[in-house]
């Protein structure tokens, strides 16, 4: 089974190339700005000559979004290419795991969903570092405990930049020291320091809470900058959110500790 699967997020539209469970191939395209039917069309399909995908033996495509108002292009330009009419999926649709609120994105649905499927021991916890930094948690049994949604690190490194005259736009990356002399090192330090300071209190306040120990997984475009720096997150992996909508396909694929 060969399947394409599309996370449609409000920054970055990824596509994974699926073959036999394994996402094989991934890009990432900008979602801003936004483009027409007609030019998503010939920019997939040129991407796909590039990454060597072969439409005519793709099976299945797979539609995440959480951006409504191109979800209806991209779907147009994916099925003339692929002349088949994608699945959308969302919170709605069946899983193992039950969602317990009607206003839970699919970005986060999808989290949950890989979680519990890649991940069936206890209790789950997952930031994705994205627009927004969200955690979500989940229960061995598939029970959604819980989500937080904080200002994402890029979006309050941007905001920053450009509401104030002098700071510049910086390498977001671990600083040559934590309190810094120069005006780059010290933006560094609070960007990278602050919100692991965040995401580690997060999780110290979550366990308490839970009276448990959270497995925590780490995804979303900045993640491996937060990885490295800390014991506290346990997986970093880019393409959870991907596996995620893979799993929402109507299969029931759980995978064994």
């Amino acid at each position: 089974m060969k399947t394409i699967v599309i996370n449609i997020g409000n920054t970055n539209i990824r596509f994974g190339f699926f073959h036999k469970d394994e996402c094989q191939v991934s890009w990432v395209i900008n979602t801003k700005p936004y483009r027409t039917r007609d030019e998503m069309f010939v920019q997939f399909l040129m991407l796909y000559k590039s990454y060597e995908i072969d439409t005519e033996n793709i099976d299945k495509i797979i539609i995440g979004s959480v951006v409504p108002q191109i979800t209806q292009d991209v779907l147009s330009a994916i099925s003339k290419i692929h002349h088949r009419t994608p699945i959308l999926v969302d919170r709605n649709t069946p899983s193992g795991v039950l969602p317990k609120s009607k206003q839970m994105g699919t970005d986060i649905y999808a989290n949950l969903v890989a979680a519990h499927y890649l991940y069936p021991k206890g209790t789950k916890l997952i930031f994705d570092f994205g627009t927004a930094l969200t955690a979500s948690c989940i229960s061995e049994s598939g029970e959604t405990i819980g989500v937080i949604i904080a200002p994402g690190i890029i979006t309050a490194l941007n905001s920053l930049i450009h509401d104030t005259a002098q700071l510049p736009e910086i390498e977001l990356k671990k600083p040559k020291s934590i309190l810094g002399l120069d005006t780059v090192t010290c933006m560094q330090s609070g960007m990278v320091y602050g919100y692991l300071g965040m995401v580690e209190g997060f999780i110290e306040r979550i366990n308490r809470e839970l009276e448990t120990e959270c497995f925590v997984i780490a995804t979303g475009g900045v993640s491996h900058v937060y990885k490295p720096l800390t014991d506290k997150i346990h997986v970093a992996d880019r393409l959870h959110t991907l596996k995620g909508l893979y799993f929402l396909d109507g299969k029931e694929i759980i995978k064994e500790a």
